[in-house]
């Protein structure tokens, strides 16, 4: 595998990462802000402000490092990340009626959301190593073959949405690296031709939430209540929004989730549209700086991991900001950066780290 030069740190995309972050604690102190409580803040926010600093440095140290290190354990790193996720699925406490996150204290780390990373890496390192072989029906059955038990040990939890986040990984990854189309397509194919079935493999709750979907008003006080609830905050945003800690529908308590995943639905109604597409510009800015960084690089190992990394906060965002809005049925994905989550918050600034690692390669 070759190895990183020294070159130059693409600062747009290191800015904004952390403007996005940094938002995020100020977003987060919103959604739980209290009137009438004590000036103190709260735990979470402490939180997750540890978690952003420590994320920042774990970004900041991975960008001057080698990317290619990593891939070299990139092996032993999967089979750990699914040693992880059998031990919660086996031995994990239940939260929510989901077994999610290994318990160590005054924290919980959640397996599923590293894997996300784990798996780019993995892909990356297997695809590489088989440049030759890209294209065959072989080596594309492989790569299936590859992430399925981290797809399957996901699904089982249960956790769908980030389950879900693994299959545009894995198409995009094997599109940049020359896979036939035909292939990929294939696949989706007899995936739609499966739906009854998988539509017998969902939980009950996973079943309301797409029925709620196609009509929130079929049970307004039970699935239907957090999305309708949603609209009702972001749409009484307006252009400008009611202003910061001003949004009744969060401090009121009328939206569930209003911290993690519908935390979209207070920035709407306290910062408007303007506040949102702001937000969106952002990750706009995130994303067109990665897809710069795969066109420059000749590196299949780089394109494969600036790809991944691209794919996964570009999907996230899409997903959560559509289920806020009820473009989208509601399926627990975070906002990246933004939504409450030491988890999700570190493995976000993990990807940006190595996307800065590569854009030293290339960026002049």
């Amino acid at each position: 595998m070759p190895r990183a030069t020294r070159g130059r740190t693409d600062k747009i995309l290191m800015l904004s990462v952390i403007a996005i972050a940094v938002l995020g604690v100020v977003f987060l102190y919103s959604a739980t802000y209290e009137v009438g409580v004590s000036e103190q803040l709260d735990p979470l926010v402490v939180k997750q402000a540890i978690w952003v600093l420590a994320g920042l440095v774990l970004m900041f140290a991975i960008a001057h490092s080698d990317y290619n290190r990593i891939l070299d354990f990139s092996y032993l790193l999967y089979a750990l990340n699914l040693g992880a996720l059998l031990y919660i699925l086996l031995f994990g406490s239940e939260h929510y009626g989901a077994r999610r996150w290994i318990d160590l204290g005054p924290v919980s780390i959640q397996p599923s959301e590293f894997m996300k990373i784990t798996v780019i890496f993995v892909l990356a390192s297997f695809l590489g190593a088989r440049r030759e072989k890209i294209g065959t029906l072989s080596n594309f059955f492989l790569s299936l073959l590859l992430v399925s038990p981290a797809f399957l040990l996901i699904f089982l939890q249960p956790d769908l949405g980030t389950s879900l986040v693994i299959v545009p990984i894995l198409f995009a990854i094997l599109f940049i690296c020359g896979e036939k189309v035909k292939y990929i397509l294939s696949v989706f194919g007899i995936a739609l031709a499966s739906l009854p079935f998988l539509w017998g493999l969902l939980k009950d709750y996973q079943k309301a939430r797409l029925m709620v979907f196609l009509n929130p008003d079929i049970d307004p006080l039970g699935a239907g209540y957090t999305i309708i609830q949603s609209k009702i905050a972001i749409g009484s945003g307006g252009l400008l929004g009611k202003g910061w800690l001003n949004g009744t529908q969060s401090y009121l308590k009328f939206l569930p989730e209003r911290h993690t995943d519908f935390i979209f639905s207070v920035i709407g109604e306290e910062w408007g549209f303007v506040g949102g597409v702001f937000l969106l510009s952002l990750y706009c800015v995130y994303i067109a700086r990665g897809i710069r960084i795969i066109s420059l690089t000749q590196d299949v190992y780089a394109r494969a991991i600036a790809t991944g990394v691209i794919v996964l906060v570009a999907f996230q965002v899409l997903v959560n900001i559509s289920m806020t809005i009820g473009f989208m049925p509601v399926v627990g994905l975070p906002l990246p950066a933004i939504s409450y989550g030491g988890s999700n918050t570190i493995t976000t600034l993990i990807g940006a780290g190595f996307l800065l690692s590569i854009s030293r390669k290339v960026v002049k």
